[in-house]
């Protein structure tokens, strides 16, 4: 599972984002690979970005 960036200014839904998170994670109390955990890193900061987003879009 690659890390891909998203194009500049492009953001994806929280929701979408959360699932992708939720997906690294088949069952509970697994670890992450080194490569997943990168991949987890990414999404929180992508899912933080796209929380912001929506509150000021619903502003």
């Amino acid at each position: 599972m690659s890390p891909t960036p998203l194009p500049s200014g492009s953001v994806r839904p929280a929701a979408v984002v959360n699932e992708a998170i939720r997906a690294l994670w088949p069952c509970e109390g697994t670890e992450l690979t080194a490569l997943e955990r990168a991949e987890y890193e990414r999404l929180l900061v992508e899912w933080a970005t796209a929380v912001r987003a929506e509150i000021v879009e619903a502003a």
